[in-house]
C-alpha cells in the first residue's frame, strides 16, 4: 500500500490532524514520566526499615511533677515494659525508622581538622542499650553487641561520650569499601576528635528521614538521655500481641508513675503510613491522571476517524466500486491512523524529556530512562489501533451500492 494517497488525505483534515498528534504526544508524555514517578515512589514506600515494623510500637513520657527524675523513671519503666506478658523487649531511644525526626552526625575517618576537607558521612544515630538489637528487630552480622557497662548517659553538658558504635553494613561499606569495619576508629560521634570504635555491623536499619539521599547509614549508639523531663520507649511484643499490649501500656505506665504524662502509643506501621501518605496520595492522583489521558485520547481517535468515515463515504463506495476489499478499507484506515499515532510520538518524545527536565527543576525528580519511552510509545500506538478498529469495521462494512446512492 502506498502512503502518499494516505498522507495526502490526512492533510486535507489539518485541523482534526493536529488535535490527534497534539492529543498523543501529551499523552506519551504524562504517561512516561507520570509512570516513571508512580515506580520511583513505590519503590520508595515499599523500601523496608530493617525492624519489626509490625510488632513494635512507641509510647511517649513527659514528665511534670517538681522533682521528677528522667534517669529513676527510665529504669523503671524499662524494667515493668520488659516484665509484662507479650511484651519481648523494649527500649528508650530517641527516634525510629520513618518518623522524619532524630539525631544525625557525620561520621568520619580522620579528626576535624578545622578545614572543610574532611569527607563525612551521614549517619542516623539511634541511642538505646544493649536491648535495641532485640528490640528494634535487627541481625548483628558482624562484630559483638553492646555490653551494660558500655551504656554511657546523654546529657547537654556531656554529649555524647561513648566509646562504641555499631553501624549498619550500608555505612560500614561506605567508610571502609575493603571491608573489615569490625575493630576500626572513626570520628564525628560527639566530639569530633575523639575516637569511637566499631563493635559490630547490623543488616539494616533505615534512617527517620524518608527523603534522605544516605537511607541506609545508621548507628546504634550506646547511651540514654538522662537530660529534661521527655522519654520515648520502642516496645516489642510476642507475635499477634501488639494491639492487647498497647492497650495496657498507657494505663500501666500512667499508674506506675503520677508525676508524668503518658502518650501518643503509636504502632511503628501507623508511623510509616503517616510519613508515606503524601507519596500514597500522588500515586493515586498520577494512576487517576494517566488513566484519563489514555480514556480521553482513545475516545478522541474514536470520535475523529467516526466523522472522517461518515465524511467518506463517497470516496470508500468508490473504492469499493473499483474492487477494493473490506481488507483493504480496514487497513487503509488502520495505516493512517499508524501514521498519525507516529507523528504524535515523534512530537512526544521531544515533548515527554522536555517535561522531565522541568520535574527534574521543580520537585528535583531523576531522569528518565531511557526505556520508559519506547515503553510508552508502544501503549499509545497500541491504544489508537484498538481505538479505530470499531470506525474501520464500519467503514468497510459500507456496500458499494450505498455508498453510490449516498453521492
Amino acid at each position: 500500500m502506498e502512503l502518499r494517497p494516505i498522507f495526502s488525505a490526512l492533510m486535507r483534515n489539518k485541523a482534526g490532524l493536529f488535535l490527534i498528534v497534539a492529543q498523543v504526544a501529551i499523552t506519551l508524555a504524562v504517561i512516561c514520566n507520570s509512570l516513571f514517578i508512580v515506580v520511583e515512589r513505590a519503590e520508595r514506600v515499599g523500601r523496608p526499615s530493617g525492624m519489626d515494623e509490625t510488632n513494635t510500637f512507641t509510647v511517649d513520657s513527659l514528665g511534670f511533677a517538681p522533682g521528677y527524675d528522667l534517669r529513676d523513671a527510665v529504669a523503671a519503666d524499662l524494667a515493668l515494659l520488659r516484665a509484662m506478658p507479650g511484651v519481648r523487649n523494649a527500649v528508650t531511644t530517641n527516634t525510629v525508622p520513618t518518623s522524619n525526626g532524630g539525631w544525625s552526625t557525620g561520621l568520619a575517618l580522620t579528626p576535624d581538622d578545622g578545614t572543610d576537607s574532611r569527607e563525612g558521612f551521614s549517619t542516623a544515630l539511634y541511642f538505646a542499650d544493649e536491648q535495641a538489637i532485640d528490640t528494634f528487630g535487627l541481625t548483628l552480622v558482624e562484630g559483638r553487641n553492646f555490653r551494660p557497662d558500655e551504656i554511657g548517659e546523654l546529657s547537654q553538658a556531656t554529649g555524647v561520650t561513648v566509646d562504641v558504635v555499631i553501624v549498619t553494613e550500608a555505612l560500614a561499606r561506605a567508610l571502609f569499601p575493603d571491608g573489615n569495619a569490625v575493630g576500626q576508629q572513626v570520628y564525628g560521634l560527639g566530639n569530633d576528635n575523639r575516637t569511637v570504635t566499631i563493635i559490630g555491623v547490623i543488616d539494616h536499619l533505615q534512617q527517620p528521614w524518608v527523603g534522605s539521599q544516605s537511607i541506609d547509614q545508621s548507628a546504634l549508639v550506646p547511651t540514654i538521655s538522662v537530660d529534661g523531663a521527655f522519654s520515648r520507649y520502642l516496645v516489642r511484643t510476642e507475635p499477634g500481641e501488639r494491639d492487647r499490649v498497647m492497650a495496657q501500656v498507657e494505663a500501666a505506665l500512667q499508674a506506675s508513675n503520677g508525676g508524668r504524662l503518658v502518650r501518643r502509643v503509636r504502632a511503628v506501621e501507623d508511623v510509616r503510613a503517616a510519613s508515606y501518605r503524601q507519596d500514597r496520595a500522588m500515586m493515586s492522583i498520577l494512576s487517576g491522571t494517566m488513566l484519563a489521558m489514555v480514556l480521553v485520547t482513545g475516545l478522541g481517535i474514536v470520535g475523529l476517524t467516526s466523522f472522517w468515515v461518515t465524511r467518506r463515504i463517497k470516496q470508500i463506495g468508490t473504492r469499493r466500486a473499483l474492487g477494493a476489499r473490506r481488507l483493504n478499507i480496514r487497513v487503509w484506515f488502520q495505516t493512517e491512523n499508524g501514521l498519525m499515532i507516529g507523528l504524535g510520538i515523534v512530537l512526544g518524545a521531544a515533548l515527554t524529556y522536555g517535561f522531565n527536565a522541568w520535574l527534574m527543576q521543580a520537585i528535583n525528580a531523576q531522569r528518565l530512562p531511557w526505556y520508559y519511552l519506547p515503553a510508552g510509545a508502544l501503549v499509545v500506538f497500541v491504544l489508537g489501533q484498538l481505538a479505530v478498529l470499531g470506525p474501520a469495521g464500519r467503514a468497510a462494512a459500507v456496500p458499494p451500492a450505498l455508498a453510490t446512492r449516498t453521492a
